[in-house]
């Protein structure tokens, strides 16, 4: 079974161990549960935009189709001061075109919400006062109402890890050693949201 990763440096896992990534430990319980899994095809990078995955998918080419399709972006539309209507109709494509990987199945595809970096001590460290915390907490928001809205209008499935990301603001082993990014603790608690669906549509 062939597995595509889509995102940006919460999919690459910007500053853990590669084993750590969500959609390394994702796969790893795949093969646990007993799925014959190839490892993840990776196309993301950290700082990406909408845009630039778009971009890196026309570059890259990959061959389809993959049995699972994981698409996660969007914090720099936001963190970039990027529009909500640029990001509605760059993420509609991308989903797009994460279904045509999988041979037109949108069952096949699983989208992540934007986690939420003003809880960390990179957004801290910017000085930050608790208003610009909470304008960055409610831009994410709008931008996940988004994702999940053009997600559900195209029958993929929505996995919402953003709440998940808040806790880092009490609990600092969620925040890899660079203060911004999720550590190997906060991705597998995102991968235990997504393994039940992953393991459904690979039992199809």
């Amino acid at each position: 079974m062939r597995y595509l990763a889509l995102g940006d440096s919460y999919t690459i896992g910007e500053s853990v161990d590669p084993s750590e990534r969500w959609p390394m430990q994702l796969t790893a319980r795949l093969r646990e549960r007993g799925f014959t899994l190839d490892n993840p095809l990776f196309i993301a990078t950290t700082g990406w935009t909408t845009d630039d995955l778009s971009r890196a998918i026309v570059q890259t080419r990959p061959v389809g189709p993959f049995d699972l399709v994981t698409l996660l972006i969007g914090v720099n539309n936001q963190y970039r001061g990027r529009s909500e209507d640029e990001y509605r109709l760059e993420f509609r494509a991308l989903l797009q075109r994460a279904i045509a990987y999988t041979g037109g199945d949108p069952t096949r595809v699983i989208v992540l919400s934007i986690p939420d970096w003003g809880v960390t001590p990179f957004a801290s460290a910017l000085g930050a006062e608790e208003s610009s915390l909470n304008r960055i907490a409610t831009q994410i928001d709008g931008f996940n109402a988004i994702n999940r809205a053009e997600t559900e209008r195209a029958s993929a499935h929505y996995v919402d890890i953003t709440p998940i990301s808040r806790l880092a603001i009490a609990d600092r082993s969620l925040v890899a050693a660079d203060g911004l990014h999720p550590s190997g603790k906060m991705y597998a608690a995102w991968m235990k949201l997504i393994e039940p669906i992953a393991c459904a549509v690979l039992s199809q």
